[in-house]
């Protein structure tokens, strides 16, 4: 299975699918499946997670990347591939390269997460910071192949990378012979176009659903128009997903075999990742929980049994506890209140009392006493709590009152 990089147009088939695994034996890990009570409970259906979290470098790129660079010709390889990511694919493509013995060299914006960089230069690529978006990234990555004669090693938009991501639709066959959907997120398209070529082959009766970010999804408008089309400006937490234009290749094959694009909301990610945290204890990033997201978010509407595919795994410490505080408060376990109390000694002793007996957790207090709208003896009081649920924050908001308190709106 070698092509070159003049063959970037050919189509994706299922031979392609089967000899990119046969490539990645031993190089790849075949993920867990791990079933999930709760989501089974709230789909009506069996719901398994593909815990593509747990593949080598933390995601499914190693797949795509590793077949790609070994189907380079000799001479492409001793050229040796560049890349340009803000993580996942970067890890990818320096570990294949290391394994493959070719020189990697891989762009990443400046504001990546340390944790990414690091992992990467780990690998064995030369790291190079250049631009604060991926864009940018993306071209000084192109334009240095242009000038060395180095391969570029696209994420998505290429047959091969496809070939690869597909081994993965092998491995959910293998794994769960008589799964129903696949859920599985969207970014550029790599993903789901591999796995839509080897499962569609095998079993055509499968539906494939793939779901984007609401900040992010251009497969909607692009499928509407026959064609790709950019969003400009993409914004989203699930950076793995944040893609503002689908890849040629990727879009034809997405375009005749998913069934269905759906889209998810920043809460729905948020909640999603914490589900799979508390829950399945997996940690998986926003755009590795996005599958998990369109169950929540309509969990009747999958024919079973389901399979999610949690793509990925490399979420940074500081976004992870953004988007957990996040999740939280989607869920209605963070509850901020004001209110007014007379502003003498014990005043405020006695109203974490009331909150205690209302089993709230206080994570913060500000206290106020010198603005314009209070009286002479008045103090202002924020507080920031954890609660158990929508419901419990009802019953600390109805414990205050009864107390003698008025919660400012």
């Amino acid at each position: 299975m070698s092509y070159s990089t003049a063959d970037s147009l050919r189509p994706v088939t299922l031979d392609d699918v089967r000899g990119a695994q046969k490539m990645l034996t031993g190089v790849a890990r075949v993920t867990a499946m791990e079933g999930s009570r709760h989501l089974s409970q709230l789909a009506g259906t069996p719901v398994h997670l593909k815990c593509e979290n747990l593949q080598r470098t933390g995601s499914f790129k190693l797949r795509g990347a590793y077949v790609r660079i070994a189907g380079l010709l000799p001479e492409e390889r001793a050229a040796g591939v560049v890349a340009a990511s803000a993580g996942n694919h970067a890890q990818g493509v320096a570990l294949a390269s290391a394994l493959l013995g070719v020189h990697a060299t891989v762009f990443m914006p400046k504001g990546a997460p340390l944790p990414k960089i690091s992992a990467t230069r780990e690998y064995g690529a030369e790291v190079r910071l250049h631009g604060q978006v991926v864009d940018e990234t993306l071209a000084a990555a192109q334009e240095y192949a242009a000038e060395t004669g180095a391969v570029f090693i696209h994420p998505f938009d290429h047959p091969d990378v496809i070939a690869g991501q597909g081994t993965v639709g092998l491995e959910i066959l293998d794994q769960c012979p008589e799964v129903g959907t696949i859920v599985v997120g969207i970014g550029g398209g790599g993903l789901a176009a591999g796995i839509a070529v080897a499962v569609k082959a095998i079993r055509p009766d499968v539906r494939i659903v793939g779901v984007q970010a609401e900040g992010a999804a251009a497969y909607p408008p692009s499928l509407a128009a026959g064609r790709p089309v950019s969003v400009q400006n993409p914004v989203t937490m699930a950076d793995g997903i944040k893609v503002g234009r689908p890849g040629d290749v990727p879009f034809a094959l997405i375009e005749e075999l998913v069934d269905e694009v759906r889209t998810v909301g920043e809460d729905q990610l948020s909640a999603a990742l914490l589900l799979c945290l508390e829950r399945a204890k997996l940690v998986v990033e926003p755009a590795g929980a996005a599958p998990v997201a369109a169950l929540l978010a309509e969990p009747g509407a999958f024919a079973g049994p389901v399979v999610a595919v949690l793509s990925g795994g490399n979420v940074d410490p500081v976004l992870m506890q953004r988007v957990l505080r996040h999740g939280m408060s989607a869920q209605g376990r963070y509850l901020a209140v004001r209110l007014r109390l007379t502003d003498r000694p014990g005043a405020l002793a006695t109203l974490l009392g009331v909150l205690s007996a209302a089993d709230a957790n206080v994570l913060d207090v500000s206290h106020v006493r010198t603005d314009p709208r209070l009286g002479l003896s008045e103090a202002e009081v924020e507080l920031h709590l954890e609660t158990k649920g929508p419901v419990h924050c009802t019953e600390v908001g109805q414990a205050l009152r009864e107390a003698g308190y008025t919660v400012i709106d």
